[in-house]
């Protein structure tokens, strides 16, 4: 394993699989987030994940012992709004999503729409309420021409005991009968997730730590946008993937403890 040897001034947690599973804090991830904070360290939270606001992220990780307001904290519903007010101010979107990405937009300024004839856009996400009809009202919105766009493109949620279908699964299933493909997805590892993350921590890249359970998302990300990156071995990461991918991490760890230097 390759671990830092040097203290950064922030530190960037993915969620899911990194500093939690579940309803459970996984091993090491608390003491460690506590002890950067006792030296000074921002610590901020990132989640792809906009089945839960930002204001529940919060109150979940505030749970678990590590108090935190919800301006720390990041989902991929914030960063849609961001998104959308600078390249479709006005517009209309149709979620295709659950209750939580919608309050999200609502509180952004957005009006959402309800039919494809007042569709302006057509948000794709992770939608355990997904039916037929919310995948006609997109059909036939982007036929109508409606742009598309997604929140994530994860393929699957870890949870204990396996995973859950994730965003990827929405977006397919209405490129597959729209013929379209999704025009944007503002998650990570796109840009628009690592500007409201460099925006919000006010430093250069160079002085951040992405630390995240995934290659193609968190690490990537990391990586592209001048940061170091951590991949911890805690979630949908193992050793043998690491063989079968271009994406070389900073530092690998085994548990977030692997994150302070030895000596300190």
């Amino acid at each position: 394993m390759t671990t830092p040897t040097r203290l950064y001034d922030a530190y960037i947690f993915d969620l899911d699989g990194t500093v939690y599973l579940g309803e459970t804090l996984l091993p090491t991830a608390g003491e460690t987030i506590i002890w950067l904070r006792e030296r000074g360290k921002r610590t901020v939270f990132l989640s792809n994940n906009p089945t839960q606001t930002r204001e529940q992220y919060a109150h979940k990780l505030t749970h678990l012992g590590l108090p935190t307001p919800a301006e720390d904290v990041i989902n991929s519903s914030l960063v849609m709004v961001n998104y959308l007010r600078q390249t479709m101010p006005g517009a209309r979107p149709y979620v295709v999503g659950e209750s939580s990405l919608c309050q999200e937009l609502a509180r952004g300024g957005f009006q959402l729409a309800q039919t494809a004839a007042e569709t302006d856009v057509v948000i794709a996400s992770f939608d355990r309420t997904f039916t037929y009809h919310k995948l006609q009202v997109a059909f036939d919105a982007i036929r109508r021409g409606a742009r598309f766009v997604a929140t994530n493109a994860d393929r699957y949620c870890p949870v204990p005991g396996g995973g859950e279908p994730d965003a990827a699964a929405i977006i397919a299933a209405i490129e597959a009968c729209t013929n379209t493909q999704v025009e944007a997805v503002v998650g990570k590892p796109s840009r628009y997730m690592a500007e409201t993350i460099l925006q919000l921590v006010g430093l250069p890249p160079s002085h951040c730590l992405m630390t995240g359970d995934r290659l193609e998302t968190d690490v990537r990300m990391g990586l592209e946008a001048g940061m170091a990156a951590a991949l911890t071995l805690t979630g949908a990461t193992t050793e043998a993937d690491l063989a079968a991918t271009a994406v070389t991490p900073t530092y690998i760890l085994r548990q977030l403890a692997d994150l302070i230097p030895e000596g300190y």
